[in-house]
């Protein structure tokens, strides 16, 4: 299944990151871990203001609670809108 997003949205890609130990072994889990902020466009919406600020492949950086978390084919992604788009990350 594929997302298309509409007027000034975007897909996002949530970065995962990998399970962590902290000194002493004790492992934390997924429920205790801040969300991620950071994650890469997969889909750009039909605004064409949008659509020059971020292409396809960006990774970008968005807002703590921002946006609409879905799960698609045992991947999580986020739907968020222009003004949820905080910074490009540029490598």
């Amino acid at each position: 299944m594929k997302l298309r997003p509409i007027e000034d949205h975007v897909v996002v890609k949530i970065a995962t990151a990998a399970e962590e130990k902290k000194v002493g072994g004790i492992i934390i889990p997924d429920t205790a871990k801040e969300k991620p902020q950071i994650g890469e466009i997969i889909a750009v919406g039909t605004d064409e203001d949008l659509q020059k600020i971020v292409k396809i492949g960006e990774k970008v950086l968005y807002g703590k609670y921002a946006g609409t978390e879905i799960e698609l084919d045992s991947e999580k992604y986020l739907i968020l809108s222009k003004s949820d788009i905080l910074a490009v990350v540029e490598d």
